[in-house]
C-alpha cells in the first residue's frame, strides 16, 4: 500500500494544489484524500483506472476542504505599507500571468475539471467518471472554466466589461485638425 501511495502522492498532490488554491489547505486535503484511500481501498472495483479512482478521492476532498474553509472565521489581517518597493510593471504583469495565482478565482465547479484536463492531462471520459458528471457538463465546465481563467489574466480584468458603452468623459475626443 505504502509504494502504491507514494507512487501516486505527487500527482495527487498537484490536483489538490490547484484546487484547493493554497498549500495549506492543499495539505489537508491530500492527506485527507490519502486516509480516504486508505481506508477506501476495498472499494476500489477496477471498473476505472487507479489514477482515476485516486483523483476523485482527492477531488471531493478538496471539495470537503474548500467547503469547511468558507465556515472558517477569517481573522482580518492588515496590510502593511510599502514604501518604495513597490514591484516594477514587468513584476505585476508578471504575477498577473501566473496560473497559480488564477486558479483560486475560478469558480469551484470550474476549477476541478480545468485542472483534471489541463494540468493532470485527463481526457474527458475520464474526467466525468472522476467527478460523476456527464461528459456534456464536463466539457462545458471547462469551456466555462477556461472563459474565467482568460478574464482573471488577461490585462483588463481589472474592470469587467459591463456592456455599458464608455461615460463621455473616458471616451477619446474628436481630433480637430
Amino acid at each position: 500500500m505504502n509504494a502504491l501511495l507514494e507512487r501516486h502522492y505527487d500527482r495527487i498532490f498537484a490536483v489538490c494544489r490547484k484546487v484547493a488554491g493554497n498549500p495549506a489547505d492543499a495539505d489537508d486535503a491530500c492527506q485527507d484524500a490519502m486516509i480516504a484511500i486508505v481506508k477506501g481501498i476495498h472499494r476500489f472495483d477496477g471498473r476505472s483506472t487507479f489514477r482515476t479512482w485516486s483523483y476523485r478521492v482527492a477531488t471531493n476532498a478538496c471539495l470537503d476542504e474548500l467547503r469547511r474553509r468558507k465556515r472558517r472565521p477569517v481573522a482580518a489581517i492588515e496590510e502593511p505599507e510599502r514604501i518604495s518597493d513597490e514591484p516594477s510593471v514587468a513584476q505585476r504583469v508578471s504575477d498577473r500571468l501566473s496560473i497559480d495565482d488564477a486558479f483560486p478565482q475560478i469558480p469551484e465547479e470550474f476549477r476541478a475539471p480545468v485542472v483534471l484536463r489541463d494540468v493532470v492531462g485527463m481526457d474527458y471520459a475520464e474526467i466525468a467518471e472522476t467527478l460523476d458528471l456527464p461528459p456534456g457538463t464536463v466539457r462545458s465546465r471547462i469551456a466555462r472554466g477556461r472563459r474565467h481563467l482568460a478574464e482573471v489574466l488577461s490585462p483588463t480584468a481589472q474592470s469587467p466589461p459591463t456592456g455599458e458603452p464608455d461615460p463621455p468623459e473616458h471616451r477619446p475626443s474628436p481630433r480637430h485638425e
